[in-house]
């Protein structure tokens, strides 16, 4: 941006006083951009100190002035970018959020709650009831916590799907600004998965013990897809692999709701763009995540071939998958702890895949 000499020295006071025991700065830009930001300045140089000490120390005294403050690495060294501005103030739409959540409940309940032989209020709540506590346990674990942390969040934006043998397309949550650091980031990511999982998991096992074994009815029929975790889960309630020899789970809707719960989370963990998973792996890798994302538009190319419903999964991979939320500070990397829980979500991504979720008996 073009800067009245005597404006230009004082912004280079106002930066080095800012930055002043922190960063050594070596050169100043006042014609930078960053996002949003049309009009940033760059400065470029080598901490003194740790980068999440200084972030802290650095942000603080900039904020006060009304700037807002990015640590990145461009060219392999570190450079800090203020912008003037401030984050726009949103009030949660709590209104919203009941409102699609009872559609979202509607439309679930009319999966199973609408027969041929009439409304079936008891098969209709045992599949709608459990299913949306799994998605409400996953959506408050990232909402609590990014409000734990200062964070502008949405309130979860659930997604009603009437037309799905599933009755909902799960539910969002709209960052407001950046997360500060990678820290920040993954804890939000990896709480919504977590809590969705102390519901889905003995919801699961209790409507595994409600259903039962039995031989295969005569097609037309769906049949649910197995993840390493669903068919291990089937092994320890019955004994033995399931479908096999003609026989199978005849599934409580309890039952089958936990493993919708578990086939969304699963989807939720695969690492690209703004889906957990994605928010996980750029928190791992950096701007490194971008190769992972490569990785998963191939695999899901692949495994089109198999099942046609991964065609729109392969799509929102390629448009959206390569877009990630990048911190204010990407500089300060994971702790080791969280890096050995963030490799153990890509486990668990494996064991929760579903390679073909729905398969039509005909």
């Amino acid at each position: 941006m073009s800067l009245d000499p005597i404006v230009q020295g004082r912004f280079t006071e106002l930066m080095r006083w800012a930055v002043d025991g922190y960063f050594e700065i070596q050169g100043i830009r006042f014609d930078a951009s960053l996002g949003p930001f049309s009009h940033a300045i760059r400065l470029r140089g080598y901490f003194l100190r740790d980068t999440e000490e200084a972030y802290e120390a650095i942000s603080r005294r900039l904020e006060g002035e009304g700037w807002l403050v990015f640590f990145r690495e461009e060219g392999k060294e570190p450079v800090i970018y203020a912008a003037r501005g401030a984050w726009p103030e949103t009030r949660p739409n709590w209104l919203l959020f009941a409102a699609l959540l009872l559609v979202t409940l509607a439309s679930v309940f009319a999966v199973h709650g609408y027969t041929p032989e009439g409304l079936q209020w008891r098969q209709g709540v045992s599949f709608a009831l459990p299913l949306l506590l799994i998605l409400l346990f996953h959506e408050f674990g990232h909402f609590l916590v990014s409000r734990r942390n200062h964070m502008a969040t949405s309130p979860p934006y659930f997604i009603p799907m009437p037309l799905s043998i599933f009755g909902t397309l799960g539910a969002v949550i709209v960052m407001r600004k950046p997360a500060r650091n990678r820290k920040q980031l993954f804890q939000m990511a990896v709480a919504g998965p977590l809590a969705g999982l102390v519901l889905a998991i003995p919801l699961l096992f209790y409507g595994l013990f409600l259903s039962q074994v039995a031989t295969l009815p005569p097609p037309p029929y769906l049949l649910e897809g197995n993840s390493l975790f669903y068919l291990a889960a089937k092994w320890l309630v019955f004994g033995r692999i399931l479908p096999s020899g003609g026989m199978d789970v005849m599934l409580h809707n309890m039952a089958f709701a936990a493993w919708v719960g578990l086939f969304i989370t699963g989807l939720n963990l695969i690492p690209a763009g703004q889906l957990d998973g994605g928010h996980i792996s750029y928190t791992l890798f950096g701007p490194k995540a971008k190769w992972v994302s490569w990785a998963m538009l191939a695999f899901f190319v692949v495994l089109s071939t198999q099942y046609a419903g991964w065609l729109l999964w392969t799509l929102l991979i390629f448009f959206l998958g390569r877009v990630y939320a990048v911190p204010m500070d990407d500089l300060t990397p994971l702790p080791r702890p969280y890096k050995m829980l963030g490799y153990g979500m890509l486990l668990l991504l494996i064991l929760l895949f579903v390679p073909v979720p729905i398969t039509v008996i005909r």
